[in-house]
């Protein structure tokens, strides 16, 4: 292959994360749509789940959004009352969002669901391809 010439479409890395991205998400789109929560919705929730609350740009980099969408979703989230927002105390140009007792019935009932399809995939690679898959796919990221 020479420098000019760009690799075969198959080994395309962007390509292939996308394709394998898409068959993951492939798994978890039933279940979101059967609660009618969007894939950056669940994001949010499960970001959120467990914790006294994140400010907004800890949620943006947590989850992987950029804030305008980040913030036209937190709206979404809000009038459905799956969270909350408060200014931080002493610092009106922070604001801390919260998930709500909706937010965390959402996320107690999505799951057991959301796990029993990580089993499915973990049935078709094998645990230890699994893990390695995630090694590798830290080793990219970092």
């Amino acid at each position: 292959m020479m420098d000019s010439e760009l690799r075969a479409f198959q080994k395309n890395l962007p390509m292939a994360l996308l394709r394998a991205r898409e068959t993951v998400m492939g798994h978890f789109r039933p279940l979101l749509r059967l609660h009618d929560i969007t894939e950056q919705q669940w994001r949010v929730i499960r970001a959120l789940y467990g914790k006294p609350g994140l400010e907004v740009s800890a949620l943006a980099d947590k989850t992987l959004l950029l804030m305008p969408s980040l913030t036209r979703i937190l709206k979404a989230l809000e009038e459905r009352e799956f969270v909350t927002s408060s200014m931080v105390e002493g610092d009106n140009r922070r604001k801390l969002i919260r998930l709500d007792h909706k937010g965390r019935a959402v996320h107690q009932m999505m799951s057991p669901l959301s796990e029993a399809e990580y089993k499915k995939i973990e049935a078709k690679l094998g645990a230890k391809k699994l893990k390695t898959l995630y090694q590798l796919l830290n080793d990219l990221s970092d």
